[in-house]
């Protein structure tokens, strides 16, 4: 079977099965709640979040069928590579990632679009910044190990880096348009797919839908080129998670003005403008234009 219809099929499966799965699961915490306090925490959960959890769950097993069909057998198949290079690729695309979302932030506050929120308190800011920082070394672990070293490497075994370049961060664009609903009619057996179709308006948001779309199109594209050229996730994984330190900082330090042209700077999202998707044009360019990526052919493993 070729790459492209093994991931489109394991795309489309993971969000099915998991909606799928998500009331079992939800009616099973239920059910557990009197055996002890753990089992009383899960049931306190609300079921949008075990329709998430139980898509990334579905998303994780899959992962080993897909990887085991494919032939990724070892985490250096999937691009966790250990040599002398593997820190600093993960400095430098820290340091690349933060800096490139850093100078949007920047310039949305010296042109007025944002505030500096003052007001927020220094314990607050501290317990942000930890948290952010949390965040973005896990979410970015995870996401790479999915999007680049699953999917993009699956693709990489049997097409062109452009065909596997587009796809990828197609994919990996679309997934993030999914909106965080909740869940308030009575719970049935289909009610995980009924809420993944309300989750989904974040598709028919007209005011920032193109531009968002192309920001995480453009992101993805950088991501996946990051790793063709350096071999390895490192350095994909340091861009991903100076993005969302940067990202989830920006949030909480600047302030909304109610006057800014939103389309064009975004609100507290960041990636939510045109002028972050001009921004993330340049690192782009020059990635496309590298001589190691436009000469590739055959994924090297």
């Amino acid at each position: 079977m070729r790459p492209i219809w093994i991931v489109l099929i394991y795309v489309s499966s993971v969000f099915v099965i998991g909606a799928l799965l998500a009331p079992w699961l939800y009616w099973g915490a239920q059910s557990a709640a009197p055996l002890g306090s753990i089992f009383q925490y899960l049931a306190s959960a609300p079921f949008h979040r075990y329709v998430i959890r139980a898509i990334l769950g579905t998303a994780l097993l899959g992962v080993l069928v897909i990887c085991r069909y494919v032939g990724i057998q070892t985490w250096r198949d999937l691009g966790f590579r250990k040599n002398g290079r593997s820190s600093r690729q993960f400095g430098a695309g820290l340091l690349f990632g933060f800096l490139s979302l850093a100078l949007v932030a920047v310039l949305a506050v010296l042109f007025q679009a944002r505030y500096w929120n003052t007001s927020a308190p220094a314990a607050k800011i501290a317990d942000s910044a930890a948290r952010a920082l949390v965040a973005a070394i896990v979410v970015a672990v995870i996401e790479e190990t999915l999007f680049r070293g699953v999917l993009y490497g699956t693709l990489r075994r049997g097409h062109h880096w452009v065909m596997a370049l587009s796809c990828s961060s197609a994919i990996y664009a679309i997934v993030h348009f999914f909106k965080l609903m909740e869940w308030t009619e009575p719970l049935t057996w289909h009610s995980g797919l009924q809420l993944l179709g309300q989750m989904m308006q974040g598709f028919v948001e007209p005011a920032t839908l193109i531009q968002r779309f192309l920001v995480l199109l453009f992101a993805g594209m950088i991501l996946a080129l990051g790793f063709e050229r350096t071999g390895s996730l490192w350095f994909s994984i340091g861009v991903h998670a100076g993005w969302i330190f940067c990202l989830k900082s920006y949030a909480v330090l600047t302030a909304p003005n109610p006057s800014s042209q939103v389309s064009f700077w975004g609100t507290s999202m960041l990636t939510d403008g045109w002028f972050a998707a001009l921004v993330l044009l340049v690192p782009l360019f020059f990635l496309l234009n590298s001589k190691q990526v436009k000469s590739a052919e055959v994924r090297v493993g």
